[in-house]
């Protein structure tokens, strides 16, 4: 499958089946993932892998019982079949930048930097994770950190590190509930591709 058709075809599913994911395989995929860019090769972006049995473990982490009575999909999201944590060591970046060839750039210090690149490399690894996800002909959506990052990094026993989110993986059993930001109306994307010069 090209490139183009992927990135066509990839959409967010939030309404699963229950069918579980073959952990190797899923493992094997995440290692692929880490092939994408890393700011200075400082390697600082982790995977933690979670069976079908650990994703009520991951909904009791990431959500409150309030959230799962009220919300519209939790019932979908929770019958995924696994879930990838993924996290960034920011220490792995400062500590990269202060070796000899990259000392001069001053970013040592993690409060020199003006584009936190753990999170540019997080989001890179999750994107071709997605890619990935949708080649291997499964379905996915992306779980952001927005609340209890805290509690996932402690059920995935991580440490020095920040959530930067979870993917769900799974097959979609057609029952998804549409974003409402599908809604939104939007710039065309030729629109947003601005030429200089």
């Amino acid at each position: 499958m090209e490139l183009r058709e992927l990135l066509q075809r990839r959409r967010m599913v939030r309404s699963f089946d229950a069918t579980p994911v073959d952990p190797e395989w899923l493992d094997a995929l995440c290692a692929e993932s880490l092939l994408a860019p890393s700011a200075g090769n400082s390697a600082g972006v982790r995977l933690y892998t979670l069976s079908r049995a650990l994703v009520p473990d991951f909904f009791n982490a990431a959500t409150d019982e309030t959230w799962r009575q009220r919300s519209r999909r939790a019932a979908g999201l929770a019958r995924c079949g696994a879930v990838v944590v993924v996290t960034s060591r920011p220490g792995d970046y400062t500590a990269r930048y202060g070796e000899p060839d990259k000392a001069s750039s001053g970013l040592d210090d993690i409060a020199s930097w003006p584009l936190p690149y753990w999170h540019t490399d997080a989001a890179m690894v999750t994107m071709a994770l997605l890619l990935l996800i949708e080649e291997g002909g499964w379905h996915a959506t992306l779980w952001g950190n927005f609340r209890r990052g805290g509690d996932v990094l402690t059920l995935v026993g991580a440490r020095d590190e920040e959530l930067f989110c979870s993917v769900l993986i799974g097959r979609g059993d057609g029952h998804d509930v549409p974003s409402t930001s599908l809604a939104r109306k939007v710039p065309p994307r030729r629109d947003r591709v601005r030429r200089v010069g």
